[in-house]
Order: C-alpha cells, then sequence, then structure tokens
C-alpha cells in the first residue's frame, strides 16, 4: 500500500492539471486518492472513491477489495462480506480475498464460515501466515485450543517472528494448563513486540 501512496504522490505533484475535472479521472486515480484517504482514517471518503473506481471499471478487484477493508474499520461487516465476494467472483483463487472475508464472518459470529473461508485462502496459498493464525483464533473462540495452537504453530512456521501467533498460543497452552508451554510462548511474544505482560506473570510463576 506504500507503494500506491508515494504513486499517488506523484501523480499530484507533477501529473495532474488543478484544472483536471473528475470526469477525466480514471479507475487507477480515484483508487490512489482511496488509498490515501485510508492513510489519513477518512475512511467514509475512501469508500466513495473506491467506488468510483468501481464505476469505472466494474471488475477492478483491487478497488473491491480494499472497499471491503474500508467497511470493515467502519464495522461494516455484512458490506465488507459483499465486496470479498465480488472479487472472489472476479478471481475465485483471490486468497487475500477469501482470508478477509473468513475476518468479517468472525465478527459476525458465522464461525463456520470463517474457519470455511480461512480454509480456502490455506488451499489457495498453503504458506499464508495469517489465514493460517486467524483460523486458529476463530478455533480458539469455539473453544478448540488444540485446534488454535495447531494453526498458530503453522503460522509461527511460516513466520518465525509472528508475535500475535505466539501471544494467542500462549493463551491457549494456559486454558489447557500447559504453564511451562504458555510462559515460553508469552516470553517470545513479549520479545517481538507484544503486549504479554500480564500473561507471562499468570504463566511464569
Amino acid at each position: 500500500m506504500k507503494n500506491i501512496l508515494y504513486l499517488f504522490l506523484a501523480l499530484a505533484s507533477c501529473g495532474r492539471s488543478p484544472q483536471t475535472t473528475a470526469e477525466e479521472y480514471t479507475a487507477q486515480e480515484y483508487l490512489i486518492s482511496a488509498v490515501s484517504r485510508c492513510y489519513l482514517n477518512e475512511w467514509d471518503g475512501a469508500i466513495v472513491d473506491f467506488t468510483k473506481a468501481i464505476e469505472i471499471e466494474p471488475n477492478y478487484i483491487e478497488a473491491y477489495r480494499k472497499r471491503g477493508i474500508a467497511k470493515e474499520t467502519l464495522k461494516d461487516f455484512s458490506g465488507a462480506i459483499a465486496d470479498y465476494t465480488k472479487a472472489i467472483e472476479i478471481d475465485p483463487n483471490y486468497a487475500f480475498a477469501y482470508c478477509d472475508r473468513g475476518f468479517a464472518k468472525d465478527k459476525l459470529k458465522d464461525f463456520s464460515g470463517a474457519i470455511a473461508d480461512y480454509t480456502k485462502a490455506i488451499e489457495i496459498d498453503p504458506n499464508y501466515a495469517r489465514a493460517f493464525h486467524d483460523r486458529g483464533v476463530t478455533k480458539g473462540k469455539l473453544k478448540d485450543h488444540f485446534g488454535l495452537i495447531a494453526d498458530c504453530t503453522m503460522a509461527i512456521e511460516i513466520d518465525p517472528n509472528y508475535a500475535t501467533a505466539y501471544f494467542n498460543r500462549s493463551v491457549s497452552k494456559f486454558y489447557l494448563g500447559d504453564m511451562i508451554g504458555a510462559c515460553k510462548d508469552a516470553r517470545k511474544a513479549q520479545e517481538l513486540g507484544d503486549d504479554a505482560s500480564i500473561l507471562i506473570k499468570k504463566a511464569c510463576n
């Protein structure tokens, strides 16, 4: 996304005349404008610009996905799911959209739907650490702590610096009574930047 912001700044400084009208903007320029608004936390304005990009280019898959993320940020999870679903219709192998949709479904407590989407993302991209982690978190909400541990372990194998995966694995180990394992994971999460101080106090004493 940083690259898109840099492109937006370049266009703003040297590519467009101040007299350019909205009708002359391309879909990509609306996308760039929308992403810049996201960086400024102007989520409603970003959604407007993503929508303009889609109106110009109806199969603009990145605009659908990013608009979904903006809606999700505003807690419009149903709207986000609709956008992720459209992105998947355009590209049925879009692993990011499946993972994003899984997250939104989790927020709406559709845990089985979330797990199905995360699993699909993993089938498409077996090295998708976030999909493993997020599926594990959803399993944890269903009290499947062994499932959470297995998925977070996979996420850590893919990305050994995945602090949140260590933290959540520590929580499940704590609930299962594995204080040594919980302590070790909590300390690792803390080392990598997650605040695991409370968990360390509970598991390591």
